[in-house]
């Protein structure tokens, strides 16, 4: 439960928690945002990461000066693509041993069944439009790599889509995030942002449900 009440606090306390880590570690933040990026995108088995709200906290505290937006959009531009690229490798390599075994430890087979089915139906503008929606955002590349997609026509919705993606959110808190409004009531915006992000899945599901 304590473990639980942790990453709630992280998610809704982003500003908080991002302030706390540029104060103990300086320069160094900018391989820290890299690295969540990277592995929220670049992980099959990290899906739970923070993505759209950490990169509207970002922004936000790049807007105070704490932070160079322009060094920000680009090393997680850099980390979202690495990841998708890392993801699409792995999942080219190893997912058809994944899909061969019944019960893989860390790794929900149902979310890789769905992604592959959305993928399946979208093509490749899935790899775009997954940005915007956590856990497919993590499983897409993964599916691809495991439909043997081609590298050069994912890499080019990747790139197109991890520059909307993180410009999206990055600038958003850059522009409005300290906002009076928006500031006094951080807490509530990021829980928006959550809710939204999640949205689309939700309404996907409940379409699956409504067809069986």
């Amino acid at each position: 439960m304590e473990i639980l009440l942790s990453f709630i606090d992280l998610f809704l306390n982003l500003d908080k928690h991002l302030n706390d880590v540029i104060i103990q570690y300086g320069t160094l933040t900018y391989f820290i945002l890299f690295a969540i990026i990277f592995c929220e995108t670049g992980l099959v088995v990290t899906p739970f990461l923070p993505g759209d709200s950490l990169l509207f906290a970002a922004g936000a505290i790049a807007a105070l000066g704490s932070l160079d937006v322009v060094s920000v959009c680009g090393l997680l531009i850099s980390a979202a693509i690495l990841g998708d690229s890392t993801n699409y490798f792995i999942g080219r390599t190893i997912g058809p041993k994944i899909f061969a075994q019944e019960n893989v430890r860390f790794l929900n087979k149902q979310h890789l069944a769905r992604a592959h089915e959305f993928y399946e139906k979208h093509g490749g503008k899935t790899v775009i439009f997954a940005r915007f929606m956590p856990i497919l955002r993590t499983f897409a590349p993964f599916v691809a790599g495991l439909g043997s997609m081609s590298y050069r026509k994912f890499i080019s919705y990747s790139v197109f889509g991890s520059i909307i993606w993180i410009s999206t959110f990055t600038l958003g808190g850059f522009y409005f995030g300290n906002i009076p409004i928006v500031k006094n009531n951080f807490t509530l915006v990021i829980l928006a942002i959550l809710v939204l992000s999640v949205m689309p899945a939700v309404i996907e599901f409940i379409k699956h449900r409504k067809k069986k």
